[in-house]
């Protein structure tokens, strides 16, 4: 229960619940301190759900919280639990991914690497979309954190009314516009840059596209944040010539950094389930280019960047990269326009929304259950 995307969920979730009174019981294999110096905060280990592998750790992780909540369940007011996580009736379902859908993607890793590795994908994949479809009509509430997600839901046969919406959220104290030295980061000065910041050893992300279109997008430069080892993208850019302004700059923790220096966002995801990294781009006031395929990406408003239909359109994709450039030389509009959106979502915001759920089921003064 720690670190970003569902981890902070459940972080902020549990933390805001113990504030307000509730004592809360997290079945988990790992807990952020800051959540166990709550007093009312119980913490019930859980094998790890990675080892030996995510397949095989999952499942682990899933039979004993469910052991579990048949054991004691009746103890708590509330259970909370997170996709597959426990095969156990619960009150509400926080949905993450819809493994249903990612497996018939056009970019599911078994599509693209024909190796061991993609055939354990295709089995991990196969496995949880056949548990979903059990484990889902059980929740009384399903909680998608994406509109996507919401949609997905609905393909696989969820009731629309059985499903609400509540975004991640960003922590805008962290990632917030301001100065940064271009120099030390290893950028160069005086010319518009877009970041890009996600996994380059697969084409989920769209950096082919962005890669293609920057022939048509002159003197734009991009700012790439990801491992580069096994990245077939720094060849694509000595083949097509536009290696002197793509910036491979490797794995990177100074993210929040990166975006001050950068003059707007650039992420035509093929595949997300929701970006946290919309979110922080968006905190950081930087507008954005995003795609329909990205989860998340209906945050994104005109006033703060642009949301294509078609993650592989590379000519849409260098027309909107000049007018982002042209647009954030001249005007700061755009900018205050994504930090507004941002600020509207802090993690604490999404958190009382949860409670607000809570309070709708009728459980105002539950003792929840975190899974």
């Amino acid at each position: 229960m720690k670190g970003e995307g569902q981890g902070r969920v459940n972080l902020e979730l549990a933390r805001l619940s113990a504030q307000h009174g509730h004592t809360i019981t997290c079945l988990a294999s790992d807990v952020d301190n800051r959540l166990l110096m709550e007093p009312n905060v119980e913490w019930v280990p859980m094998p790890d759900a990675n080892a030996p592998n995510a397949l095989l750790g999952n499942l682990r992780f899933a039979q004993e919280s469910t052991s579990w909540i048949q054991e004691h369940g009746q103890d708590v007011d509330l259970i909370v639990a997170n996709g597959a996580n426990t095969w156990a009736p619960v009150d509400v379902n926080i949905i993450h991914f819809v493994h249903s859908a990612w497996r018939t993607s056009n970019v599911h890793d078994s599509k693209i690497r024909r190796d061991v590795k993609g055939m354990y994908q295709w089995v991990y994949s196969k496995v949880n979309a056949n548990i979903e479809q059990r484990v889902l009509p059980r929740a009384r509430r399903l909680v998608a954190v994406s509109e996507k997600v919401k949609r997905e839901l609905i393909h696989v046969g969820c009731p629309p009314e059985n499903i609400s919406v509540i975004h991640n959220g960003v922590d805008a104290t962290e990632f917030h516009p301001g100065p940064a030295s271009r120099q030390q980061l290893g950028l160069p000065d005086g010319v518009p840059i877009g970041l890009f910041a996600g996994d380059i050893r697969t084409p989920r992300k769209g950096l082919d596209t962005v890669i293609k279109a920057l022939p048509d997008a002159k003197g734009i430069h991009i700012a790439v944040a990801g491992r580069i080892e096994g990245s077939p993208f720094p060849q694509m850019c000595s083949e097509i010539g536009v290696a002197d302004r793509v910036h491979f700059l490797g794995f990177r923790s100074d993210i929040p950094d990166l975006m001050r220096a950068s003059d707007f966002f650039v992420f035509p995801s093929r595949y997300e389930a929701c970006s946290l990294v919309l979110l922080e781009a968006l905190g950081s006031g930087l507008p954005i280019l995003t795609a329909q395929s990205a989860g998340g990406a209906e945050l994104v408003q005109s006033s703060a960047g642009v949301v294509i239909d078609d993650p592989d359109d590379v000519t849409r994709v260098a027309v909107e990269l000049r007018r982002l450039a042209a647009e954030t030389r001249t005007s700061d509009s755009m900018s205050r326009a994504a930090r507004r959106i941002a600020e509207n979502h802090s993690w604490n915001g999404m958190a009382r929304k949860y409670l607000s759920l809570f309070d709708t089921l009728s459980i105002s003064s539950c003792e929840p259950s975190f899974v």
